[in-house]
């Protein structure tokens, strides 16, 4: 009787094992099927530029623009823009009618002070004469010398004003200071102009400056030979050139330091007042970067779920990210990520913070399951 008992409880207990090691065998089983299987990348360390973009303004070292130097009605205009000039050559004609009666006016009093001097001087010779022959006095000599150097000096001043008035009948006609394009042309025959109203301008292409300015606040780190590039509107990097000139000054309405660089532009393809975004390099640094498609924004916010190692295996962590400039396909990490971190890049949509994941690493091009 006692043995039949015995082979009962152990008949029990071989049972009661044998469910035992099922449940935990299906327990391991269900775990490893509600990982979710993730392709990950581990984030490198680069080389990442410091860089800063600002709006720059193109000017050129060889524009002009053409204001007149007189006030009058434009008579004639003898080009039309997107002429190329020559120096010297005349473009617009302001009326000239007043001035060629003032500078006449003062040829017709110079002609005649000229007969007063001729005059003078016969009155002094023959005074010469007389005083030397004892026949007149002294003081009636001086008083004709003296006539006749007042009539030279006359001549002398109305024959300056002769010369500046005729200076100033030239600038009724207005011409190129140098060789160029002509811009637009504002005005128009039978306009009004005034010494401030832009008639044209006129450049010559080729080399430009770009005006950069800089917060007043990295004037410390603003010094000559930084590297600058052009941006386009697609943010593409197109002309590269460096800083040529920093101002010892800051503007004092905007806090900004001035600073220039030289663009060739042997193609013409910038324009003279051209606004462009110019991207300064300051230097660079070694820092993580993170692929383009694992980063999701939220709010305004960046994210990305990174495969971390914990008790309970390895979960899907989401972590607030801080970005930097985009360098190819990659964003520049700033804050949030470290080199040797595993990025998840694929099926993040459906992942959430502290969910179990099975790593499959990229490496180099080839996958290779991680362990």
């Amino acid at each position: 009787m006692k043995r039949c008992t015995a082979l009962v409880f152990i008949a029990l207990g071989m049972g009661l094992f044998a469910g035992g090691c099922q449940k935990s065998a299906a327990g391991d089983a269900h775990a490893a099927a509600a990982a979710v299987p993730v392709q990950v990348e581990i984030a490198p360390a680069v080389k990442i530029a410091d860089t800063t973009e600002y709006l720059s303004i193109l000017k050129s070292r060889h524009s002009a623009a053409i204001n007149p130097q007189v006030e009058g009605y434009i008579t004639k205009i003898f080009v039309k823009s997107g002429d190329r000039v020559s120096a010297g050559t005349q473009l617009l004609q302001i009326d000239p009618l007043k001035q060629e009666a003032t500078v006449n006016s003062q040829e017709a009093a110079r002609a005649a002070q000229e007969a007063n001097l001729r005059y003078a001087k016969i009155s002094l010779e023959r005074a010469q004469k007389l005083f030397d022959a004892g026949v007149v006095s002294k003081q009636d000599f001086d008083n004709a010398q003296t006539s006749y150097e007042a009539a030279l000096a006359q001549v002398k001043a109305l024959d300056e004003q002769v010369k500046q008035q005729k200076v100033e009948l030239h600038y009724y006609g207005v011409t190129a200071p140098m060789d160029g394009i002509v811009g637009d042309i504002p005005v128009r025959v039978g306009d009004r102009v005034t010494v401030s109203t832009l008639l044209t301008t006129v450049d010559e292409p080729g080399a430009l400056e770009a005006y950069i300015y800089v917060p007043a606040d990295r004037g410390k780190d603003l010094k000559l030979g930084l590297p600058v590039r052009l941006l386009d509107e697609a943010a593409r990097a197109g002309i590269e050139t460096q800083i040529t000139f920093v101002s010892p000054q800051v503007e004092t309405d905007t806090q900004t330091i001035l600073a220039k660089a030289m663009i060739a532009n042997p193609q013409g393809k910038l324009r003279v007042a051209q606004q462009v975004r110019a991207q300064i390099t300051w230097g660079t640094r070694q820092g993580p970067v993170i692929p383009v498609l694992a980063v999701s924004r939220i709010n305004g916010q960046f994210f990305a779920f990174l495969a971390v190692k914990e008790d309970k295996g390895t979960v899907a962590r989401q972590k607030v990210l801080k970005l930097g400039d985009t360098i190819g396909n990659d964003f520049a990490v700033l804050e949030g990520l470290k080199p040797g971190d595993h990025v998840i890049v694929s099926g993040t949509q459906f992942l959430q913070d502290g969910m179990l994941v099975a790593e499959k690493i990229q490496d180099a091009g080839k996958d290779s399951a991680a362990k």
